[in-house]
Parts: structure tokens; C-alpha cells; sequence
């Protein structure tokens, strides 16, 4: 653990020592330059560039000197194993394509390399959306670390590659460069298919919802209370993976952990369990607390911040009314990576120099809460970053393949 925190602190240093040109457009998206001045690149620029060499050289390097860790690790070298072998593999077509690619150049399995191509993309992406798109780039890339989504990229490689795709995408859908958008959301879906939904959530984000629209979007929540069941199958051929399994037929969350309650001891346990489970629900009321507080000043005639917002109710909403769909955290992140981005804008906004000290001292206690609640987990199925393994010193153990069991 000792190595993830001292990666957190010492790149939040860094980003906190950068400082962005006002010369960057957030609106349009331009894209991360030294901008030059008559003598040539600015201190400031070069300063720039040498920071975010470091951040992206550390968690590059703790990322790909990795083996064996991260929640799927193992079964994604069986899965290269096949796909080079030419068996058939639940992996998309890009994550299986890559891996032949490079399994043929290298004349072996080499799943490093592959982990460590996965790795640079996915930073890579994070942090040129984070650069571009944000108002303040050492909010948004404190944020990005302590609430997990690097350290979670770890765990879940093909996922997290799409999800810094979309983060980078959402420039396109702020300019309505739908070509472009169309392209990152087919090139990300290559790795992970859920991409695809954003196709859906992201265009009707950007819409100038009315009151009557809201309407329907309520009545169409509503309707997954009382079909669950119809939902679920549509999941499931959406995902067949999922058919007959634990994730299709335990229930909701709320139903599992209470009808167990006997005591005050289980009581507290459940009310934690129920607590954890639902962070993102705590979080996402959080931020639409506050942008309704600044809707006026902030949110209501500014395009970017209002796709901001309705990319946060809708995954209110999902997280409230669908927590029976198996992969409803995966929808929902694509909805709630935008929280990086809106909440130092929201906070930039605030024109009380001590209403905006109190909601900074908020969003950093929040999240260096979460960070330790998702630290103290790091070692559990699901997760399973912990503890750290590097290739230099520990050797991959054998694979579904290589043992038969």
C-alpha cells in the first residue's frame, strides 16, 4: 500500500506546481501544446510539459512493472493464451487482435508487454482529457487519483482504456463534432463493448431538456421498479456472460443485506455494507447539491457544465432505480468520470472566498475518504491490487491452462 500512496502524494505535488495557459480554449477542446511566445517556449509551458512527463512516467511505470495484480489479471492472460491459440474468448475483437499483434512480433506469450500497451493508452487518454477539458488541473487530477480511477484501471485493464476514451471524447460532444465523438466511442468499444452506451447517454446529455422531457425521463425510471424482470432479460442478452449466474439471481442489494439483520451487531454491519454499496449515489446527490446551489451562476446557460449536470442525474437515477442490473456500475461510470471535470468548475464559480475555502475543505475531505475506503478494500475479490507484485522480483503463477482446474 505504501507504494499507491506514496504515488498519490507525489504526483498531486506535481500537479498542484502545474498551471495551465489561458490560452487553452476548455470550451473547444485544444488540444495540450506549448503554446510559444516571440522568444520562444514559455517557462511556464516547459514547466508544464516536465510535470506531466513525471506524472505520467511514475504511473505508467507502477502500472506496467506490475504481475499479477488486479482483480482480473489472471484471467486475462488465459484469455491471450486462447485468442492466440485461436480459441474463442468472451474479449472484444480489439483486446484479442492486440494481443496476437503482439504475441506474433515478440514469437511468445508476452502479456507484459500487452498489460504495459494497455497501461500507456489508458494514461495516456486520463490525463490529455483531464488536461484539456478541465479549469483546473490539479482539482480535476486529485480527484482522478483519489477516487480510484487509476488505481481501478489497474484492476480492470479494458474497461478503464475505455473509460479514459470516453473522459477524452467528451470534447467532441461539447463542440458537437459528432464524427469525431462517433470514432473514439467505435475505437473504444473495440476493448470493451459497454462504450457503446455512450452513444445513447452522452447525445441525450447534451439535449436542452424541458420540463415535459423530464417528465418522461421519471416515468421511464420508474418503469424499471416495476419490470425488473423484463429488464433483466434484456440485460442478459445484452450480456449473455451473465445468464445463470449469482449476479442475476441474488437480488438487489438492499433486499441481501437487511434480510439478514438480527441484531445490533448485524444492524451496523449491514448499515455499513448498505453504505459502501451506495457511495455513488451519496456522491452523485453531493454534486447535484451543489450544482443546484450555483445552477444560475454556473449551470444554466453553459453548455458544458449542463451536459455536466444531466450526466450526473441520469446517473443518479440509475444508480437509484437499476441496482438489480448486474453491470449498472459500468454504466454509470461513464456518467460520473465527468465529476472530475465539474466539480472544479462548480467550484471556481463560487465568488464567497469563504464558502468557496468550506466547499474546498469538503471535496477534499470527501475524497481522501473514499480514497481510504477504497485502500482498505484493495486487497479483497473484486479489487485485488493489493499487495503490489512486480515482474522484477515474482514470477506469474499458472494459468486455467497450464493447471486444468
Amino acid at each position: 500500500m505504501i507504494i499507491y500512496i506514496s504515488l498519490a502524494l507525489a504526483t498531486v505535488i506535481i500537479a498542484c506546481l502545474m498551471q495551465k495557459s489561458p490560452e487553452v480554449n476548455i470550451e473547444k477542446g485544444i488540444a495540450m501544446r506549448l503554446p510559444l511566445s516571440r522568444e520562444g517556449i514559455t517557462r511556464r509551458s516547459l514547466l508544464n510539459a516536465i510535470g506531466m512527463g513525471i506524472i505520467f512516467t511514475m504511473l505508467f511505470v507502477v502500472s506496467a512493472l506490475r504481475i499479477n495484480v488486479g482483480n482480473d489479471y489472471a484471467k486475462y492472460v488465459e484469455f491471450m493464451h486462447l485468442a492466440w491459440a485461436k480459441q474463442v474468448v468472451p474479449t472484444e475483437w480489439g483486446f484479442n487482435t492486440l494481443t496476437c499483434v503482439i504475441y506474433d512480433l515478440f514469437g511468445y506469450e508476452n502479456f507484459l508487454m500487452v498489460f504495459a500497451i494497455f497501461a500507456f493508452a489508458t494514461i495516456f487518454f486520463f490525463l490529455l482529457g483531464i488536461w484539456q477539458q478541465s479549469e483546473s488541473f490539479k482539482w480535476s487530477f486529485f480527484m482522478f487519483m483519489a477516487l480510484g480511477y487509476y488505481y481501478q484501471s489497474i484492476s480492470t485493464v479494458r474497461y478503464y482504456l475505455a473509460l479514459g476514451i470516453a473522459l477524452y471524447s467528451i470534447k467532441y460532444v461539447i463542440s458537437r463534432d459528432w464524427p469525431r465523438f462517433v470514432v473514439c466511442v467505435l475505437i473504444g468499444s473495440l476493448f470493451h463493448k459497454s462504450m457503446l452506451v455512450i452513444l445513447v447517454l452522452y447525445v441525450l446529455a447534451q439535449l436542452p431538456w424541458k420540463k415535459w422531457m423530464l417528465g418522461i425521463a421519471a416515468a421511464f425510471c420508474l418503469s424499471f421498479v416495476f419490470l425488473q424482470e423484463q429488464y433483466l432479460k434484456l440485460a442478459v442478452i445484452l450480456y449473455p456472460s451473465y445468464e445463470d449466474t449469482e449476479y442475476i439471481t441474488e437480488g438487489t442489494s438492499v433486499t441481501v443485506l437487511w434480510s439478514e439483520v438480527d441484531s445490533l451487531k448485524s444492524f451496523l454491519s449491514a448499515a455499513k455494507a448498505w453504505t459502501v454499496g451506495n457511495i455513488n449515489v451519496f456522491r452523485c446527490l453531493a454534486v447535484l447539491i451543489l450544482s443546484l446551489y450555483l445552477y444560475k451562476k454556473a449551470v444554466k446557460d453553459n453548455r458544458r457544465n449542463l451536459f455536466y449536470f444531466y450526466c450526473n442525474l441520469m446517473a443518479l437515477a440509475i444508480y437509484v432505480f437499476c441496482t438489480f442490473i448486474p453491470f449498472v456500475s459500468r454504466i454509470g461510470f461513464y456518467l460520473t468520470v465527468t465529476h472530475i471535470l465539474f466539480v472544479p468548475t462548480l467550484i471556481n464559480q463560487i465568488d464567497d472566498d469563504k464558502k468557496r475555502f468550506y466547499i474546498k475543505i469538503a471535496v477534499i475531505v470527501a475524497c481522501i475518504g473514499y480514497f481510504v475506503m477504497y485502500m482498505r478494500g484493495a486487497g479483497n475479490d473484486g479489487v485485488r491490487i493489493l499487495p503490489y507484485q512486480t515482474f522484477l522480483f515474482h514470477d506469474m503463477p499458472p494459468i486455467l491452462s497450464e493447471t486444468g482446474y
